[in-house]
């Protein structure tokens, strides 16, 4: 064990492992959302994170970025931010609402057992891996740099490095807005209603089906952002890429409160952080069992999480 490089480099690692867990946040909203609706662990949800990450980097190539080409600038660099990312979205949000359409809904409506739905999600999240490892191989994929990743100043003896700022910001601003969403909207409302109270919710007019497609979008949406983020910061994909990331994002769920959107944030930038600290102390070798050993202590000692709320009771 190393703890000099902990104390020496602390800035630095808390400030990476912020960036790393505002990622780790984004996708694991999407369990969150769905699990406080419908009690479900979706578990391809990470592969929809991972078609995100090719929807940003197709959408790269087909504005002519390559491995050559040189980093953009003003108003360049912000439509091709946004290109990337909305296509991004566009893909995953797709391909989450298509999910629940063909994987669940069928078993939802026939009164399926839990266990049933699991090996749904387990069956749709190989699909997804396969399918796209037919398509693109099996190897990396680089993502062309857009952004020129330039040390603004150091603080604390982190580099505050546009491409991390661009992160921790964006990715705040989505959070935000979620939140609101659920908070104060009409459809919000509705997602908590159903949460709360199924029956109920009918009783009361509230279309279960839409609701239940608008919880898998708004999470498809998350991952999403989240890829292309993903793709900004690490510049690499490939079919496989969402596994450990899904687990870790749903490491951040329940450390957070799974069903809480406060939650998750929470639990996704503390993992980010802890993770970063595990690396230092350990070895990065070691940096994905923390992750592993995080959930497992989570589940024997506080359940609940870190906040043990569920969706309908987060109010702003």
């Amino acid at each position: 064990m190393n703890f000099s490089t902990l104390t020496s480099q602390f800035g630095a690692l808390t400030f990476d492992g912020l960036v790393l867990g505002a990622i780790y946040a984004l996708v694991a909203l999407g369990y969150t959302l769905v699990y406080g609706v419908l009690r479900l662990i979706n578990f391809a949800h990470s592969e929809i994170f991972m078609l995100g990450t090719f929807g940003a980097l197709l959408s790269a190539h087909a504005i002519g970025l390559n491995a050559e080409s040189a980093p953009r600038s003003g108003l360049a660099l912000i439509g091709t931010f946004l290109l990337v990312t909305i296509v991004a979205m566009a893909i995953s949000g797709l391909a989450a609402v298509l999910l629940e359409r063909i994987a669940y809904r069928g078993l939802r409506r026939r009164g399926a057992g839990r266990l049933t739905v699991l090996i749904s999600a387990i069956g749709a999240s190989l699909f997804l891996q396969e399918a796209v490892a037919l398509w693109r191989g099996r190897n990396y994929e680089t993502f062309p740099r857009f952004l020129e990743k330039e040390v603004w100043f150091t603080l604390f003896g982190a580099d505050i490095r546009s491409d991390k700022v661009l992160i921790l910001v964006s990715a705040a601003l989505m959070m935000i807005a979620l939140e609101r969403f659920v908070s104060v909207t009409r459809l919000g409302r509705g997602i908590r209603a159903v949460a709360q109270n199924q029956d109920t919710s009918v009783l009361m007019g509230v279309n279960i089906d839409r609701v239940v497609t608008l919880t898998f979008l708004i999470g498809g949406l998350m991952a999403g952002f989240a890829g292309s983020l993903n793709q900004v910061y690490f510049e690499q994909t490939r079919f496989s890429i969402g596994i450990v990331l899904g687990v870790k994002a749903f490491t951040a769920a329940v450390l957070g409160g799974i069903g809480n959107l406060r939650g998750a944030l929470l639990g996704g930038l503390v993992l980010g952080v802890v993770e970063s600290y595990g690396a230092a102390i350990f070895g990065g070798s070691w940096k994905d069992v923390v992750a592993f050993v995080i959930l497992v202590l989570v589940l024997m000692f506080r359940p609940s999480g870190l906040l043990g709320e569920t969706l309908q009771k987060a109010r702003a």
